[in-house]
């Protein structure tokens, strides 16, 4: 059994700071992806963090920019509402500060509109005064999607 496909390639800190240039150009990323990457890639701490700062210092990395396109994208493309872009933010190690900014970005008219249009899709052919069962799904739909449970309760109640 050859074992070379099952061996990863090991990149010298030159090499790896190149692949991470385009790796970052490609597309927002944010320190902990390229971090977690560089380690993949073999890397010791050191060269890691050496590479992490001149990524920065050369704007291939911005953890705001990142931020704001993150949360953009999710609200624009998946919609997803602002607890669910918060807890994945979250989890790229994102600082507070920086969410609470990208989080503020999302237009509120726009998050209405979007609560709206998934309620109108979920409920294609429904009768209003909506159900209980059917209010009870709207409402695991939206929190799934990440909206805030205010929100929620008070659309499925308006708009029903």
């Amino acid at each position: 059994m050859d074992d070379s496909r099952y061996t990863k390639k090991i990149y010298t800190p030159h090499q790896a700071k190149l692949k991470a240039e385009n790796y970052c150009a490609y597309q927002e990323r944010a320190q902990q992806e390229v971090r977690d990457k560089l380690y993949e890639w073999g890397l010791h701490f050191d060269d890691v963090e050496n590479i992490i700062s001149e990524l920065i210092s050369e704007n291939f990395l911005n953890e705001e920019r990142f931020a704001k396109a993150y949360a953009s994208g999710k609200f624009r493309i998946n919609s997803w509402g602002k607890v669910k872009i918060r807890q994945y933010l979250k989890l790229k190690k994102i600082p507070e500060k920086l969410i609470k900014s990208a989080i503020s970005t999302i237009d509120s008219e726009e998050y209405d509109r979007k609560i709206s249009h998934l309620i109108d899709l979920k409920t294609k052919g429904e009768k209003k005064p909506y159900n209980l069962k059917l209010k009870t799904k709207l409402y695991n739909y939206l929190a799934t999607k990440g909206y805030e449970n205010d929100i929620i309760f008070q659309k499925i109640h308006k708009d029903t």
